[in-house]
């Protein structure tokens, strides 16, 4: 998760250097040269890329290039830092997803950490005017999307190989990306290819760490490390971009943080406490 974060925070930087571009052009070159990557993989570890879980692997791949051309959209238009702390509400709406998809279990305590964080949001977007409605609908849309398709790959632990799960991912959005792209082409500079080229590397390598972490560990125990991305988004967003922010959406962007560690830790203890528990009744 720690790989998958900073190679995610290189890839805003360099989405943000091509906002000139169309969004879904961005998709079809991220999307593409990690698809690349994907199918190497696959032939050199003899696996299957059609996979068996077919309608699990589409809606990974359909939720997974909304969320992705959405965060690109609001990356477009709204200050790197702000429109990383908003998608990254993504863990919560994974976990609140889990309690219907996968029957994970949410404590009463836990939804006050979900509304601090909630508020977080709300506290940029009211003190933040270069944040505009349409945009933080269009950050949230990108969390919610990221959520089920999170979910999508929670559900195929140990039924898919992790490089087919990424592959479809990639796939989906390669296809998508390339029928929008086609009637919206805009040629981008040497300097911009090169950058849309390693927006693919950098992906493939944040996904693919995300997807193993996520089929081996339980889901809040995993995405909370996502949150490293918004530190490094400020940082990068001013020595980069030139962003700054006064004390009040400084202070919107620590609650959304705050909730979610607050529930990281809250969720550990409980763990830690039914595994005590368990270990308790066999020792009995």
């Amino acid at each position: 998760m720690l790989l998958s974060t900073f190679s995610f925070a290189i890839m805003n930087v360099l989405i943000k250097k091509v906002s000139n571009l169309p969004a879904m052009e961005i998709v079809f070159f991220r999307c593409f040269v990690s698809m690349l990557f994907c199918f190497y993989i696959i032939a050199q570890e003899k696996a299957d890329w059609k996979g068996s879980n077919r309608k699990l692997l589409l809606a990974r791949g359909i939720f997974g290039t909304i969320a992705v051309y959405t965060f690109f959209v609001t990356l477009h238009n709204i200050p790197l830092g702000t429109a990383v702390t908003i998608q990254y509400l993504s863990p919560i709406f994974t976990t609140i997803i889990a309690i219907f998809l996968l029957k994970e279990k949410v404590k009463p305590l836990q939804w006050i950490f979900f509304l601090v964080s909630f508020a977080g949001v709300l506290v940029i977007k009211g003190f933040d005017s270069r944040i505009s409605v349409t945009m933080l609908l269009i950050g949230i849309i990108s969390a919610l999307s990221s959520g089920f398709a999170y979910n999508m790959v929670r559900s195929l632990k140990e039924k898919e190989h992790t490089m087919v799960v990424v592959l479809h991912f990639q796939l989906i959005g390669t296809i998508v990306g390339l029928a929008f792209t086609l009637f919206n082409w805009q040629t981008p500079t040497a300097m911009e290819l090169f950058y849309l080229i390693m927006i693919g590397v950098c992906t493939q390598v944040g996904q693919v760490q995300l997807t193993k972490a996520l089929q081996q560990e339980k889901i809040a125990n995993v995405t909370i490390f996502n949150y490293l991305g918004i530190l490094y988004a400020l940082g990068a967003g001013f020595v980069f971009f030139g962003e700054h922010y006064d004390g009040l959406a400084l202070w919107g962007i620590a609650l959304v943080i705050g909730g979610v560690l607050l529930n990281y830790f809250y969720q550990r203890n409980q763990n830690k406490i039914v595994v005590e528990e368990e270990l308790t009744t066999v020792e009995e």
